[in-house]
């Protein structure tokens, strides 16, 4: 990330609603942006008030050094980036202040005395006004929080990138000894002017087959409700197919999809007395994948391969890794209170990591789903996701919606919707019903998901016995999914032709990008896993 790009990530949302006097500084392959706005908001001269005190910040705008010569060093970079988090601070205070004194106005007005020298009609117009400019304060002080809280961010990133690269160059140095000492000088003053890389994920293709690792966790394959003590479900997992059944105990097993005898696919025969009969000679197999019978010939030693597979929770889970499964399977159930109202299956034409990414990403509703939940949706002017420093889940803002990435492929949601898409933005605990969403995403194969969607209700427990109400539900999350589809797939195919579909992150693409991290992580072999708790 270079540091034209670092600082002017700092600086320049504070230009979006204000005008701004811009100054550009290079550094020798460093560039700043050092923005002051010009101000002429209601301050705390305005009016003498008891929040003045409280808020009567120095505005930082007139300490900012006057840097001579045409170019800045690193130091020099660092501090007047500094001035601009002090910036973004100070203006914030001036903009809680704006609320402070528009609330005594709003006093004022409705004072009893108010009602002898004004008419009814002057008070209400003067209200409307007021509130008009507490709505538009109140959006402010959101958007000048959230900048602060980024621009902290972004600088702590620069500093730790910055301090790096010096200490890159000063190892180099050290090391060096038997170079003259006007080569190190140039080396390590080229090892600080080259300019830092931008923050970015590689996700490139072509799509790569799925590491061995990431079988290695207990993965949900169906629901439990639809696997019948005569039927059979064919899954693919991990570009393996494989064919769920029941034993004579009622519990579920999990076989390889392919007859030791003729390659035929076992799906397409049925299940006798807990085990699965082959259509083509009528070899069966239990769940262990042992085969128990082969009529018309002479019974021999053979087995087929099948995975660990248990039932927890009302779903069927397998474990696809070579390593001995954990004891423990992760809850999926909804929160106490809730009942489930749908589950639905779904096979989806995308790698699985890039559906996660969707799922995992709400700043794209108000643009993708504008015929569907969205709908009406406006456009807010800043969305962030917030989220403990090492965790896998959090909140979205300005929206009332609560998500989780719980790995290896599952994501939860809760959402608020007594006023949904509402910018002001209700928390979910400050909304009186809610919606409860499961998303797991089974890697099926290079370009093939395998989805399974469970919906559930804090309210309204009688909508689930309403005839056909599975198929309007079924109907609905087709409408939605198959809005991101067309864009998920077009990410593929450039995908597979080599580009990088985590080019260039941005704050909203917070859980998304540590996702990757946690994936990436699992594939090199990591010991400590990031951003993961203990099941």
């Amino acid at each position: 990330m270079s540091a034209i790009a670092t600082v002017g990530a700092l600086s320049l949302p504070i230009s979006i609603c204000r005008s701004c006097k811009v100054s550009k500084k290079g550094v020798k392959g460093f560039g700043v942006f050092a923005v002051f706005g010009e101000e002429n908001s209601l301050g705390p001269g305005d009016k003498k008030s008891p929040w003045g005190n409280l808020f009567d910040v120095e505005d930082p705008r007139s300490k900012v050094p006057q840097c001579k010569g045409k170019f800045l060093d690193i130091y020099q970079a660092l501090e007047l980036a500094k001035y601009d988090i002090q910036y973004c601070d100070w203006r914030a205070r001036q903009d809680l202040l704006t609320i402070m004194l528009l609330h005594e106005k709003v006093v004022e007005v409705l004072n009893p005395l108010a009602r002898e020298y004004k008419s009814i009609g002057t008070m209400k117009k003067e209200l409307a006004e007021l509130e008009g400019e507490l709505a538009q304060a109140h959006k402010q002080v959101h958007i000048s929080e959230a900048r602060v809280s980024t621009a902290l961010d972004k600088l702590a990133y620069m500093e730790e990138l910055v301090n790096g690269k010096l200490l890159e160059g000063r190892n180099k140095i050290e090391s060096s000894v038997a170079s003259p000492s006007s080569s190190m000088s140039t080396q390590s003053l080229d090892t600080v002017k080259r300019k830092l890389p931008r923050k970015s994920l590689d996700v490139s293709g072509p799509v790569q087959p799925y590491h061995p690792r990431l079988k290695n966790f207990w993965y949900p394959v169906a629901f439990s409700t639809d696997l019948k003590d005569d039927t059979m479900i064919p899954i693919d997992c991990f570009e393996e197919p494989w064919v769920l059944f029941r034993g004579k105990d009622g519990n579920p097993g999990c076989v390889q999809n392919t007859c030791a005898h003729r390659a035929c696919p076992l799906h397409l025969g049925s299940v006798n007395e807990g085990r699965i009969q082959c259509p083509y000679h009528g070899w069966e197999y239990t769940t262990d994948g042992k085969c128990e019978k082969m009529p018309s010939t002479r019974l021999l030693n053979v087995k087929i391969r099948s995975l660990t597979c248990l039932e927890q929770e009302g779903m069927i889970w397998v474990w696809p890794g070579d390593d001995p499964p954990m004891e423990t399977l992760p809850s999926l159930l909804p929160p106490s209170g809730f009942e489930i109202h749908a589950e639905i299956v779904i096979e989806l034409p995308v790698e699985h990591g890039l559906l996660l990414d969707n799922l995992l990403d709400l700043a794209h509703a108000p643009f993708t789903h504008t015929s569907t939940f969205a709908k009406g949706w406006t456009v807010p002017s800043l969305v962030k996701f917030l989220t403990p420093a090492s965790g896998l889940q959090g909140y979205w803002d300005p929206y009332p919606i609560d998500m989780e990435f719980r790995p290896p492929c599952m994501v939860l949601s809760t959402i608020g919707i007594s006023k949904p898409g509402r910018l002001e933005g209700q928390s979910t605990k400050e909304c009186a019903t809610h919606l409860h969403q499961l998303h797991v995403c089974l890697p099926s194969s290079r370009n093939k998901t395998r989805l399974l969607y469970r919906m559930s209700l804090d309210f309204a427990p009688l909508l689930k016995l309403v005839p056909f109400m599975h198929h309007l539900w079924r109907h609905f999350a087709e409408q939605v999914l198959n809005e991101d589809l067309r864009l998920v797939i077009g990410q593929q195919e450039r995908m597979i032709n080599g580009a990088n579909v985590w080019n260039w992150p941005v704050a909203y693409d917070k859980l998304g990008v540590r996702y990757r991290l946690w994936r990436n992580a699992v594939e090199q072999g990591s010991k400590q896993l990031p951003f993961s708790k203990p099941m």
